[in-house]
């Protein structure tokens, strides 16, 4: 424990002096704001750039420590067994799609867009789902060609990174085992915790939003976006079925732990992305977000309080959904097959032959 405790130190402390002379020598983040999407692109680039960089030396001195310890990379390895490595083009390939439509088809202010890094960091681990989050936004805005191309997500690239690290820490933590037929006290206690923390979230985001009028569709000309609008939405009917079902039919306290896990990791999101929003876009990124922005900015707020406001709105809701939507998933898989990822142990009910074991070792960053 002391040795990884050491390892993360640091990395975070690499990572955060790379970063901090990086924009500090070098940022450049006041170019002129593209005329037809509104976001300073040189910014965005050269934010990107330089929080790429800091990361990649920040994961060097998490290897090069293990190694010194260890004369192995053992914990990194473990985590990128064959069924990780195909795993994440896939992930890849949900974030994007269904992060762009909702970006580019939806008058919603939430993302959808790390579902795959939640997923693979829940399987995984934490550098896996680190690493699936940083490439999605990085592929999104450099490699991926229109309709799905994105020009700010580079920018926020750090942010998926996180999230992808805090899924794998939740899911080595066992918070998205199932706990299914816990007894009437357990359940009252979770479930008054779940259904507070979406009431109060569903209230504030009427309030703030909805009740100014809603509008589903925005880009509804485009027949692939309209397609994937009708099944975002079916995603949102399913998702709010299953956390009845789970909660009252399978009596399932885990429901508890994914709603907490979302709502903390959103949190943590809007900590780290307000500020890029705000610095480098100017409040303005191109996606359903920018409706709260303007509607805070409107309200009095001047744009680094917006786009605090707005991702304290949009984060903890986006999170929460993405996490249920990613526990439904896992519950949908075979057994045995979650079982053989890396973390898979620890996604699987208790009982029976996948008993997770004593010690699984340093599956974690």
């Amino acid at each position: 424990m002391a040795q990884r405790a050491l390892r993360i130190i640091a990395a975070v402390a690499v990572f955060a002096v790379a970063a901090y002379i990086g924009v500090i020598a070098f940022g450049a983040f006041n170019g002129a704001q593209d005329p037809q999407t509104g976001i300073r692109t040189s910014g965005a680039n050269s934010f990107a750039l330089i929080l790429a960089v800091a990361l990649l030396l920040g994961l060097a001195a998490y290897a090069a420590v293990e190694y010194l310890q260890t004369r192995a990379l053992t914990s990194i390895a473990r985590q990128f067994d064959t069924r990780t490595i195909v795993l994440i083009p896939i992930a890849l390939a949900i974030n994007i799609i269904l992060g762009q439509t909702v970006a580019a088809a939806l008058k919603i202010p939430i993302y959808l867009d790390s579902i795959g890094t939640i997923l693979v960091g829940a399987l995984a681990g934490p550098i896996p789902g680190m690493l699936t989050g940083a490439l999605a936004n990085l592929l999104w805005t450099y490699v991926v060609p229109p309709p799905f191309q994105s020009p700010a997500a580079a920018a926020f690239f750090i942010v998926a990174a996180v999230i992808g690290l805090l899924a794998g820490m939740f899911g080595r933590l066992e918070w998205l085992r199932p706990r299914p037929n816990r007894s009437i006290a357990e359940l009252m206690l979770g479930g008054m915790v779940a259904v507070a923390i979406v009431l109060a979230l569903a209230f504030y985001a009427v309030t703030r939003f909805y009740g100014k009028g809603f509008v589903f569709f925005g880009q509804t000309d485009n027949p692939i976006f309209a397609v994937l609008s009708w099944i975002v939405a079916l995603l949102f009917v399913a998702g709010l079925v299953g956390f009845l079902a789970l909660l009252f039919i399978r009596r399932d306290l885990t429901v508890a732990y994914v709603v907490v896990a979302g709502v903390v990791t959103g949190v943590v999101a809007a900590l780290i992305s307000a500020p890029i929003a705000a610095n480098v876009f100017g409040g303005v990124t191109g996606s359903g977000t920018d409706f709260l922005v303007a509607a805070f900015r409107q309200g009095g707020s001047d744009v680094a309080t917006a786009t605090f406001q707005q991702g304290l709105l949009s984060d903890p809701v986006d999170k929460l959904v993405t996490f249920f939507t990613v526990y439904l998933i896992l519950n949908a898989m075979a057994r045995r097959t979650k079982a053989r990822f890396p973390q898979g142990e620890r996604l699987v009910e208790r009982g029976g032959a996948s008993e997770p074991a004593a010690d699984l070792g340093e599956a974690t960053a």
